[in-house]
């Protein structure tokens, strides 16, 4: 977003959310309590369950950008394989870019199945950590159970999706 040359996107907002952590127990972290109602998890949502797309919906929902709607069940991962642009892991940036991917072991879907496991978060960079490889750097919650940087193999990858041009 620009207004009068000031640029603004969407992971310069959340890289300013990073260090927010989840609270154990009865209380829980403002910010994620409200992206979790704002993403249709409640009124009173534990910050502990799986928060990373409502991470994600509150920034794009801040920077007025495109994010999925009520029937598509904002809170889940994958539905953002159906926002945006699918462009290449190659041709990913950080600024408008998300990063969609497979969670938990075992066999898991493709990016045809909506209604299964997966995480977000936005595209902040390549990553060769020895631990996985090659693969992708992604910024968002629900990592270590904060908004933090987290590095994952790219056969983890289901789809990057551009939300602003």
């Amino acid at each position: 977003m620009s207004a009068d040359g000031l640029t603004v996107t969407a992971y310069d907002l959340a890289r300013r959310l990073l260090g927010e952590k989840e609270i154990p127990g009865a209380r829980a972290n403002p910010y994620l309590s409200w992206a979790l109602r704002l993403a249709g998890m409640g009124e009173t949502p534990s910050d502990e369950i799986a928060n990373c797309s409502a991470f994600v919906f509150s920034i794009c929902h801040l920077l007025d950008l495109p994010r999925p709607t009520p029937v598509m069940n904002p809170a889940r991962a994958r539905s953002w394989l159906l926002i945006g642009q699918g462009i290449p892991l190659e041709q990913a940036r950080p600024g408008f870019d998300l990063v969609v991917l497979k969670r938990g072991g075992g066999n898991q879907p493709g990016p045809e199945v909506l209604d299964a496991q997966g995480h977000v978060g936005f595209f902040a960079g390549a990553s060769d950590a020895e631990v996985i490889g090659h693969g992708v750097r992604v910024l968002g919650a629900n990592q270590g159970d904060a908004v933090s940087y987290a590095d994952f193999a790219e056969d983890r990858v289901l789809g990057v999706r551009r939300l602003w041009p």
